[in-house]
């Protein structure tokens, strides 16, 4: 899916005033990070390593894992499509409501796709299935699967490899990363993004880390070269200053918990609960589609349409929580739009 992402307000003639489109953090790259990778810019005249392997062995020894069980991608979107290439022609579980970009990867490399709904993941039988995707936290829902949940669809489905999409474990304090449990299931793969948590998207830089095994399949089909020499300082940079780097998630969480609660004062909306910063809500009438190009054309606001996360509707969105101040524009606004004539 090329188009249908959030943060799109380049595609449109307004400006945006405040985004709640994307779920990177607002406030902005880490401090130092802008000047550190300015220093770097020497390196752009050499090619950069093939599969920056000395931030790949920088970020295992950082979560104790072997430098043969990380590789590094320019972004999510990049593992998503290694993983779906190394199963081509496989048998693919996608579990809903869930990022376009597992099911168009998993279409253009031929895979025979089924679809599990996230509240009857853990009760069903057995998975037939060879490759499983699910996003913990999910994206856009917010909702997280428990260790336990996860250790017992491990134990129970041993045939089945199970891609962990935790782009988005920085925002919520319900659930830690499955990162440790590497050590004891070969059938797991975790994917991480680093453009969220420390507002890079540009940049394009993330890793997915499992068995040694399943590393060396996902490298039989990677292109060289895919993470830039400044994206790869970046991340040196970031795991440098890890402790001090990371996006203030109990705040985060504590806005928006008052943000949800105030816009699910207006009866024309529903607001759905989740374990991150930012949720889904859904319209009473009308859809999002419109919604958001009124927002946008009379306010500079700009929403995420979810009506394309399959497993939802047209009168799905999605929002981030954003500071207080704008967060109180888009409950304004909203007030406005629900008074508007049906």
């Amino acid at each position: 899916m090329l188009y249908g992402h959030g943060d799109d307000g380049y595609r449109h003639a307004h400006q945006v005033v405040a985004d709640f489109s994307t779920n990177v953090w607002y406030g902005g790259e880490p401090a130092g990070l802008k000047e550190y990778i300015f220093g770097q810019w020497a390196t752009v005249n050499r090619y950069p390593e093939v599969l920056a392997e000395s931030l790949a062995a920088r970020i295992a020894a950082h979560h104790g894992l072997p430098s043969s069980q990380v590789l590094m991608s320019s972004g999510t979107t990049e593992s998503i499509y290694l993983l779906a290439q190394a199963w081509a022609g496989g048998r693919t579980t996608i579990v809903t409501p869930a990022f376009a970009e597992y099911e168009d990867a998993a279409r253009l490399h031929r895979h025979q796709l089924t679809f599990q709904a996230w509240e009857h993941l853990c009760s069903g039988p057995p998975l037939a299935a060879d490759l499983v995707f699910i996003c913990n936290p999910n994206n856009p829902t917010g909702s997280v699967l428990r260790e336990a949940e996860l250790v017992e669809l491990l134990t129970r489905n041993p045939q089945t490899v199970f891609v962990l999409d935790e782009a988005f474990i920085e925002f919520t304090t319900s659930i830690a990363t499955a990162l440790p449990l590497l050590s004891r299931f070969s059938n797991l793969v975790i994917m991480r993004s680093m453009t969220k948590a420390y507002a890079i998207p540009g940049l394009r830089l993330g890793y997915v880390a499992a068995s040694k095994s399943l590393i060396t399949r996902l490298i039989h089909g990677k292109a060289p070269w895919t993470v830039s020499t400044l994206a790869a300082a970046a991340g040196h940079f970031i795991f440098e200053h890890f402790a001090t780097v990371q996006p203030p998630t109990a705040q985060l969480l504590a806005d928006r918990a008052i943000f949800a609660a105030q816009l699910a004062g207006n009866d024309a909306l529903e607001v759905h609960p989740s374990h991150t910063h930012y949720f889904v809500g859904q319209l009473r009438r009308g859809t999002a589609a419109n919604l958001k190009t009124w927002l946008l054309t009379h306010h500079g606001l700009l929403i995420r349409d979810a009506a394309n996360f399959r497993g939802l509707m047209p009168a799905h969105f999605r929002l981030c929580t954003r500071p207080p101040a704008e967060n109180q524009l888009l409950i304004n606004a909203l007030r406005e739009w629900t008074a508007l004539p049906a």
